[in-house]
């Protein structure tokens, strides 16, 4: 078993001794989501700490997305769950880059690209290329793609 799986499996097993709700049920639905993608496909296998990485990222974009959804929706209270949801997930997950150390990376990757030759926002797809690998899981892809365009741009 993987060590993030065991890790989770065995917060789970704790947060249902404490009797905390919340926590409990957020690690029941992740490692529900981690169970759900190892028997996808032709078959089952097991996921690798990084694919399981992956999945955390992807549950906690989703409750990230459902607050803004219900903020906006006027339900305060279920943004609230999700909002402490996404938190309780954000642990597991490694320290996301500050927006001046995602500026440098991409900096450096625009410098990098239009000295190979690519300019303007035609670069865009040359330099998410350079940048991705760079920064995987510590900046969801929508940060990073806004940080390029507008360096594009300028």
């Amino acid at each position: 078993m993987t060590t993030l799986k065991s890790k989770l499996q065995e917060d789970l097993t704790a947060a249902i001794k404490e009797r905390d709700e919340l926590r409990s049920s957020t690690l029941r639905l992740t490692l529900s989501a981690i169970t759900n993608e190892e028997v996808a496909g032709k078959s089952a296998r097991e996921l690798s700490d990084q694919e399981v990485q992956k999945v955390i990222t992807r549950e906690a974009k989703k409750r990230r997305e459902a607050a803004e959804a219900f903020a906006k929706g006027g339900r305060p209270e279920q943004a609230e769950r999700e909002k402490a949801e996404g938190e309780v997930l954000a642990a597991y997950l490694p320290k996301q880059l500050s927006d001046e150390e995602l500026e440098q990376i991409v900096a450096a990757a625009v410098a990098e690209a239009v000295g190979a030759g690519a300019e303007g926002p035609r670069a865009m797809g040359q330099v998410m290329k350079i940048v991705n690998p760079k920064v995987a899981g510590q900046a969801e892809g929508g940060r990073v793609a806004a940080v390029v365009k507008r360096l594009l741009a300028e």
